[in-house]
C-alpha cells in the first residue's frame, strides 16, 4: 500500500446517516503458523494499552473526524496513531482526543514533509502531544543503494532534531526493506547505520513476515530498538497471503509479545491497510488483543 496516500484525499465512504459511534457500539526465516485456536495460550501478561493506526479508518476520517475518534474510543482503544489531521488544526485534534480520553503517542509524517518542513511538523506534533514521530514510507524511486544511504543520513539528522525537542524519531518498515540489495538487506543497513539513541523502529509485524523474516530474530539481534509495532494478521485469501483483522488470521502474537521487553516495545497499534469494513476490522482486532494472554 502506497503510504503517500496518508497525505492525499482518498475515496470517501458514505455513512448512510448512521453515526460511527453507534456502529462502534454495535537472515532467519520463520513464518508464524500457529493455529488460530492457540492464540489465547496460557499466560499472565496482557497488553495494558492497545492502539489503532488511524490510516485504517482514513476513508471515515475524511468525512467525520470526531465521529471516527468516538467510534475508536467506544470500541475500547486508549491510544491512536495519526496519519494526517484531515483539515483539523493540531489544537482541535488535541481537544478531541482529550475529550474522548485518548492518547496519541505517535504520528506518521511523510519523508518529504520531514525533509522540507521539519520545524513546523514537530511544532504541530507537540501541540497534539505526540511523543514519537514516525517516517512511514520510502518512495520506490529511492529504493536503491544511493537512496538508502541518503535515507540513513536523513534519519539520523531528523532523529537528532527530534531528540533536541524531547521527541523520539522512528522508521516504519514494509516488506521492501527485506529485498536483497547487493548482498545485504536495507532493513539491516538502517538498523546498523542509524544511531539507536536517535532512531527507533516501528516494526510492522505483518510486513516483516511477508518479507520472510521472524521478528524474534531481530529482537534478539537489536534489543531495545523496537519501541512501537503495527499489529495486523495474515491469512490465505484466494490462494495468496493477505492482510486480515487480528484474530482472523494465523499469526501468533502471543509468541511475539512474550518478547516485548527484549524488543523494547511500548506501543501496539492495530492496522489494516484495506479493510472492507474498517470499523468491524478494528472491533475484531480489539476483541482479540484485549483477550490475549502471553
Amino acid at each position: 500500500m502506497d503510504r503517500r496516500f496518508f497525505f492525499k484525499a482518498s475515496a470517501g465512504v458514505a455513512l448512510g446517516g448512521i453515526s460511527l459511534f453507534n456502529i462502534a457500539c454495535a537472515g532467519d526465516t520463520a513464518q508464524m503458523d500457529a493455529p488460530v485456536a492457540d492464540k489465547a495460550a496460557a499466560g499472565s501478561r496482557r497488553l495494558e494499552k492497545i492502539g489503532v493506526q488511524l490510516y485504517t479508518l482514513r476513508s471515515l476520517m475524511e468525512n467525520d473526524v470526531p465521529g471516527t475518534l468516538e467510534a475508536v474510543a467506544a470500541t475500547g482503544y486508549n491510544e491512536v496513531e495519526f496519519a494526517g489531521y484531515f483539515d483539523h488544526s493540531p489544537a482541535d485534534i488535541r481537544a478531541l482526543i482529550d475529550r474522548l480520553g485518548l492518547a496519541a503517542p505517535a504520528v506518521h509524517i511523510g519523508l518529504p514533509a520531514l525533509r522540507g518542513d521539519l520545524d513546523a511538523q514537530l511544532a504541530a506534533a507537540e501541540v497534539v502531544g505526540h511523543q514519537f514521530i514516525v517516517c512511514p514510507w520510502l518512495d520506490p524511486a529511492e529504493r536503491n543503494a544511493a537512496g538508502y544511504r541518503q535515507l540513513i543520513v536523513d534519519l539520523n539528522r531528523i532523529g537528532a532534531v527530534c531528540k533536541e525537542r524531547g521527541l523520539q524519531f522512528a522508521y516504519h518498515n514494509h516488506d521492501f526493506e527485506f529485498a536483497d540489495m547487493d548482498g545485504q538487506l536495507p532493513f539491516d543497513m538502517i538498523l546498523k547505520e542509524t544511531d539507536p539513541d536517535l532512531v527507533s523502529i516501528e516494526l510492522d509485524l505483518y510486513w516483516i513476515t511477508m518479507g520472510g523474516y521472524d521478528p524474534l530474530a531481530y529482537f534478539e539481534k537489536y534489543p531495545g530498538r523496537f519501541k512501537l509495532c503495527h499489529v495486523k494478521d495474515m491469512a490465505d485469501m484466494a490462494g495468496a497471503r493477505g492482510m486480515a483483522a487480528v484474530g482472523d488470521g494465523e499469526m501468533d502474537f502471543g509468541r511475539i509479545f512474550a518478547q516485548s521487553k527484549q524488543a523494547g516495545l511500548e506501543h501496539y497499534f492495530v492496522e489494516h491497510d484495506n479493510a472492507a469494513d474498517p470499523v468491524v476490522s478494528i472491533q475484531t482486532s480489539y476483541k482479540t488483543l484485549s483477550a490475549l494472554r502471553f
